[in-house]
C-alpha cells in the first residue's frame, strides 16, 4: 500500500476537512480542554473563507473552520513553513471569527470563544524545547487571571517525539500520523491502525484514493514547498548577511544589540517577500505561495 503524505494542503483538507469525526478527535486530543464536559461532543463545517464585511476588506482562507452546539469555533491550519506574517494571519483570522458572531441580536456576553490551532511543520521557537505553545490574554502581574475568548495553540511539527513527552495518548497518536506517515510509507505502525479515528485517517490518504489531476496537483504542491524552502534559505541566507550588516552599522550609533536583532527581521521580511515574487514569476498559484510563506493574498498580490 501506497500513501500520500497528511501535512500537504490536498490530503490535510481531506482529512479534516470533509470528517467532522476526525477534525473533532483532533481537536479533543490538542487543544487544552481542562476537563471531559470542556470536550467537543459535535461538530458542523463553517465555510473556511472569512467574508469581509465591506468589500474593501480582505477575504481571509483558512484549512478548515468549524463550530461545535454550543457555538465554540475551531479554526485548524497547517502551515509548511514559518514567517512571522503567519502568526499575525492567525490572530487577524482568528480575530475576525470571534467579531463576526455579533449580529444585530446578540450580546456581548453570548460570544462564544474561538480557538486556533495551527500545526506547523516548522521549529519557530529554536530556543525553547517544547513543541506545545499555548496562547491566550492574561494579566501580565498574575497569568491566572484570564480574558476569555480568544486562545491560540501552535505545534511545532519537527520537535515531536513520542518517546521523550509524556503526552496523552491520542495526542502522541496524531502527531505521529501527521509526522511518520508520507509517500516512503509501506507498512503503518500497527499502534496507530488499533486506534479507530486513526485508522479511517489513514484510509483516506491511501494513494489509491485520489484521481490523477488530483496526484499531478499533490506533486505541484511539494514541488513548491520545495523550492520556496530553496529560495528562503538563500534569501535567509542573504538577509541575515544584510541585516547583520546593517544591524552592526546601527548598533554603533544605537546600541549593537537591538541594531543587529532589527537588521536580522528586517532582512528576513524582504527575503519572505523576495521569495514570493520569484515563485510568482516561475507561475506558481498565489495560493500555494500563502500557504507555503505564511503571506496574505494581498501581500502576494501586490508583490
Amino acid at each position: 500500500m501506497r500513501y500520500l503524505n497528511p501535512k500537504a494542503d490536498l490530503t490535510f483538507k481531506k482529512v479534516f476537512g470533509e470528517h467532522p469525526d476526525l477534525v473533532r478527535s483532533l481537536l479533543n486530543a490538542l487543544l487544552p480542554f481542562e476537563k471531559p464536559e470542556d470536550e467537543i461532543e459535535e461538530i458542523e463545517y463553517l465555510v473556511p473563507e472569512l467574508v469581509p464585511e465591506t468589500p474593501l476588506k480582505k477575504n481571509s482562507i483558512v484549512d478548515v473552520r468549524c463550530r461545535d452546539k454550543v457555538g465554540r469555533q475551531f479554526i485548524v491550519e497547517m502551515q509548511m513553513l514559518w514567517s512571522s506574517a503567519f502568526m499575525q494571519r492567525v490572530l487577524f483570522n482568528a480575530s475576525k471569527a470571534y467579531v463576526r458572531q455579533l449580529g444585530s441580536n446578540i450580546k456581548y456576553e453570548l460570544l462564544q470563544p474561538v480557538y486556533s490551532l495551527s500545526l506547523v511543520n516548522d521549529i519557530f521557537a529554536p530556543d525553547l524545547k517544547e513543541y506545545y505553545h499555548d496562547y491566550r490574554i492574561v494579566q501580565v502581574e498574575h497569568t491566572d487571571k484570564v480574558i476569555e475568548g480568544l486562545r491560540f495553540i501552535f505545534v511545532e511539527l519537527p520537535k515531536f517525539t513520542p518517546h521523550t513527552y509524556n503526552d496523552r495518548r491520542m495526542q502522541v497518536l496524531w502527531l505521529r500520523y501527521l509526522t511518520e506517515i508520507d509517500e516512503q510509507t509501506r507498512q503503518v505502525p500497527q499502534e496507530l491502525l488499533d486506534n479507530p479515528d486513526i485508522k479511517k485517517a489513514v484510509t483516506q490518504i491511501e494513494e489509491s484514493a485520489f484521481n490523477d489531476a488530483q496526484l499531478l496537483w499533490y506533486d505541484d504542491f511539494w514541488d513548491a514547498v520545495r523550492v520556496e524552502k530553496t529560495l528562503v534559505s538563500d534569501a535567509l541566507t542573504e538577509g541575515h548577511a544584510k541585516g547583520l550588516a546593517e544591524g552592526r552599522a546601527k548598533g554603533l550609533a544605537e546600541g549593537r544589540a537591538e541594531g543587529r536583532a532589527e537588521g536580522r527581521a528586517e532582512g528576513r521580511a524582504e527575503g519572505l517577500q523576495e521569495t514570493a515574487r520569484k515563485m510568482k514569476e516561475m507561475g506558481i498559484s498565489i495560493d500555494v505561495i500563502s500557504q507555503v510563506t505564511g503571506l496574505t493574498l494581498r501581500e502576494i498580490e501586490e508583490l
